[in-house]
């Protein structure tokens, strides 16, 4: 690993608990763990699926979408207020499949412009992002139940997933990521406190938008992965 003067920690792969069901951390606390943890910033990556969005009470898009930022919002409101930039990102499963997808460069504009994303396939979803600045990786595509997709549909692989509570087999998701020159990323897929810091990028610069952001991740330079 690269060691820079600076060093800057992101983590890539993060849940709240006011949206994410399997989450056990409210995002205002998550932001404080992560600012204690030495970090300079993390993605909100909250699951975006079919069952969540049914359980809103309201047919209206924008009550739903705005339920589905919640976390996000406040994560970010906090973060500005202590100091960690919190860019927004989500976790998709669409409902052919249970695997699921890690998307970078979303924003609010987009998710309220099109609904359902779930009810995509991953091809139909690849079709409609491109041209708009979003980078795609499949979450760990060797956990058992998933999947591994193909690499002409991807940017990216989440090589090393933190999560304790899963095997992820990392080492094998890494080794198909070379072999196919996919982009790589490392993330803690944090849901409660002891996945607090278990993975995530280490940037050379610092970055605060979510443009510059996608841009480090496009070209992968002065990034190095957290895999311990």
């Amino acid at each position: 690993m690269a060691i820079y003067k600076t060093m800057y920690k992101y983590d890539v792969h993060v849940h709240t608990s006011e949206v994410s069901p399997c989450a056990k951390v409210n995002a205002l606390e998550v932001v404080k763990l992560y600012k204690k943890a030495g970090y300079a910033g993390i993605v909100i990556t909250d699951h975006y699926f079919k069952g969540f969005f049914e359980s809103i009470n309201s047919y209206n898009w924008k009550d739903k979408m705005d339920q589905y930022l919640e976390g996000y919002r406040k994560a970010f409101n906090e973060g500005r207020r202590i100091g960690l930039n919190v860019i927004l990102g989500m976790e998709i499963t669409f409902t052919d499949s249970p695997n699921d997808f890690l998307v970078y460069g979303i924003n609010e504009e987009f998710l309220k412009e099109n609904p359902e994303l779930y009810n995509l396939n991953l091809r139909e979803f690849r079709g409609l992002i491109e041209g708009k600045g979003m980078l795609i990786y499949q979450a760990h595509p060797f956990r058992t139940g998933i999947t591994v997709q193909d690499p002409g549909l991807l940017d990216g692989i989440e090589v090393y997933n933190g999560n304790p509570r899963h095997d992820s087999r990392n080492p094998i998701a890494y080794l198909f990521a070379y072999e196919n020159g996919l982009k790589m990323v490392s993330g803690s897929d944090f849901h409660q406190i002891q996945d607090l810091a278990k993975g995530g990028i280490i940037l050379k610069n610092n970055i605060v938008t979510l443009e510059d952001f996608v841009e480090v991740l496009r070209n992968g330079e002065g990034v190095e992965l957290i895999m311990k």
